[in-house]
């Protein structure tokens, strides 16, 4: 490998249909689009070799790495891009950049305290190590000041880009609808909240498509139960993972998107939704807020009545004010090119 100064770690992206894998993919492009000239290199699995050019510089990421890590003899600055990485230069002679997007793990009630208490101790580690701290939203920082202690470590936010690159399709979805429609998208985790959806779709005659890898069958059954209580299971579906394709499908053509989520860093959906003008109903929790503005609608309650008022309330204010282009004028300030260029300006800072 010839000499380079900066190294991505894109290790996550060895797991498609992820936030991650689409956080390092889009940045990754964004960087090579800005600097072709700045000796970037890449840390990812060799099946992914040349993923972001030919001419590109490739490191492969191997589980034996976790014990005995890479020579980084030709590398200035390693880019860690998220928190939990088993990859990460303790004891190397280099300038680490760690992007921290979340802290999810401290909320998980499925996780022992001893279990947190560990991870509390790896992610300060990290922190130590680290010369600059990035975090994707004010949310996140601030969860990571209030839970570590920072030395007066330099930090930035920076958010992440819209995902969306349009693409064409001709093919039939599985799960194409000629009726309105909900649509979401996550993992199928108790964090994503989705349990509290299936009461939408009483007195309507609404789907809801709910989109993602089943991460819980349990919490899967649970949301089912929720939908059989209220009579309305034949109107929820489970699409699995969706290609991009299917997926802006399901963001052109949904009556409205809704995001309860109760846990999130960011939340790229949001974004998504917005690029193409859709109306999006979110939680008031974590960073959503800040993610959505003015431009989203809020879920204030999660009683099932409530509810349906502010779905309601919404899709009327929606229709009534025109708000499609208010909502992806919000979209087009989170771009992949900005983010790219505020890390590069980290990177520059370093050496």
């Amino acid at each position: 490998m010839k000499a380079q100064k900066i190294m991505i770690d894109c290790e996550r992206m060895k797991y498609p249909h992820t936030g991650l894998y689409h956080y390092c993919a889009h940045l990754s492009k964004a960087l090579v689009e800005l600097a072709p000239k700045e000796n970037l290199c890449f840390y990812l699995p060799k099946k992914l070799e040349n993923i972001f050019g030919t001419d590109q510089c490739y490191l492969e990421q191997k589980p034996a790495h976790k014990l005995l890590f890479p020579s980084t003899k030709n590398i200035s600055i390693w880019h860690s891009t998220h928190q939990s990485t088993d990859y990460y230069p303790f004891r190397k002679k280099l300038k680490v950049v760690l992007t921290i997007h979340d802290l999810n793990y401290l909320y998980d009630q499925s996780k022992s305290e001893k279990k947190k208490k560990k991870y509390v101790e790896d992610i300060q580690r990290k922190i130590d190590r680290a010369d600059h701290i990035v975090a994707i939203s004010k949310f996140s920082l601030q969860d990571v000041e209030q839970h570590f202690n920072l030395s007066n470590k330099r930090t930035s936010i920076i958010y992440n880009g819209c995902n969306i690159e349009e693409v064409k399709t001709s093919h039939v979805l599985a799960f194409a609808l000629n009726k309105p429609f909900l649509f979401t998208i996550g993992t199928i985790v108790e964090k994503k909240n989705f349990h509290v959806l299936p009461p939408l779709l009483q007195n309507n005659d609404y789907c809801l498509i709910i989109a993602g890898i089943t991460h819980s069958q349990n919490y899967k059954e649970r949301i089912m139960a929720i939908a059989r209580e209220y009579s309305v299971e034949d109107r929820v579906i489970f699409t699995g993972a969706v290609t991009e394709a299917d997926k802006q499908w399901y963001y052109q053509h949904c009556k409205a998107f809704v995001f309860p989520s109760i846990s999130e860093g960011f939340g790229l959906p949001v974004i998504e939704a917005m690029y193409f003008g859709k109306p999006v109903i979110l939680s008031t929790h974590t960073s959503l807020p800040e993610i959505g503005g003015d431009a989203a609608y809020y879920f204030n309650s999660f009683e099932p009545y409530a509810m349906q008022q502010t779905l309601e309330e919404s899709l009327h204010h929606y229709e009534q004010h025109d708000r499609s282009v208010f909502i992806k004028q919000r979209a087009s300030l989170f771009s992949w090119k900005e983010s790219a260029r505020q890390y590069l300006d980290i990177y520059r800072s370093l050496f």
